[in-house]
């Protein structure tokens, strides 16, 4: 991040999802832990190189993960969880290299939960982000800072939501023109439902390049990949989904 606070201390969802040390091989991104045994993350974190040219055709990497990690040396034998197996939305990159940027991680063993490393929770249905004036969501994350190296320690911004379609959030630099940069990518856009006063993730930021005041960073809207996210977890296949198809017509002929 360019710019940014440094957490007060645990951001308990956040991921540290790892390739290398170096942008050019792969570095490092963000991710959310939504459930003991999963996290949501960036596609492009899967890959060394990022765009849909380099990404086209390849098969995804299995990156070293860590939770409960505030400073980046602690990620080590002690904080990593070991994965299982990744899974990269089918339509990733179809369009453009932001388009269905999201892959789910998961983990080998659940994860046990304590005050420093929790799940956040996801959209229950579709989010009314269109109806929240004068919004911000908050992402934290190790990305580059003004010297083009990761953050040591993790960090966070509010930023300012400018604008939302159906499955994408655009947020603009804080009033200080601190923004995201490379590294931040797959972290959780968080925000506050004004109504119950919960937390959850809104998106996940896929474009994490502004780096200055002059770009808008992109999200992934969680909320119209739900059904996506929700098939995955329960082990779901297009065999399965026809197959109920065909038995609930069957059993309404009866």
């Amino acid at each position: 991040m360019v710019g940014g606070l440094l957490t007060p201390g645990h951001v308990p969802w956040q991921a540290l999802v790892y390739l290398s040390d170096t942008k050019l091989d792969g570095g490092i991104g963000g991710g959310a832990l939504i459930a003991p045994q999963w996290i949501l993350t960036a596609g492009r974190n899967l890959f060394v190189r990022k765009t849909q040219k380099d990404t086209r055709g390849k098969t995804p990497l299995i990156p070293k993960v860590y939770l409960g990690v505030v400073h980046r040396a602690k990620a080590d034998a002690a904080t990593e969880v070991e994965v299982e197996k990744v899974f990269l939305h089918p339509a990733f990159q179809n369009i453009s290299d932001v388009d269905n940027d999201l892959a789910l991680i998961q983990l080998k063993e659940p994860v046990i939960f304590n005050d420093t490393v929790f799940p956040i929770p996801l959209p229950e249905t579709e989010d009314k982000l269109e109806e929240i004036k004068e919004k911000r969501g908050v992402i934290a994350g190790w990305g580059w800072g003004p010297l083009f190296t990761f953050s040591e320690s993790l960090k966070f911004l509010a930023l300012p939501i400018v604008n939302v379609t159906h499955n994408k959030i655009w947020t603009t630099h804080t009033e200080f023109q601190e923004n995201v940069c490379y590294g931040d990518a797959g972290g959780a856009l968080a925000l506050l439902n004004p109504d119950t006063k919960n937390v959850y993730a809104a998106g996940i930021l896929s474009y994490d390049e502004p780096c200055t005041r002059n770009q808008e960073a992109i999200f992934i809207r969680i909320s119209a990949y739900l059904p996506w996210i929700h098939s995955v977890m329960r082990g779901d296949s297009d065999r399965f989904s026809s197959l109920r198809t065909s038995i609930m017509n069957n059993l309404l002929s009866k």
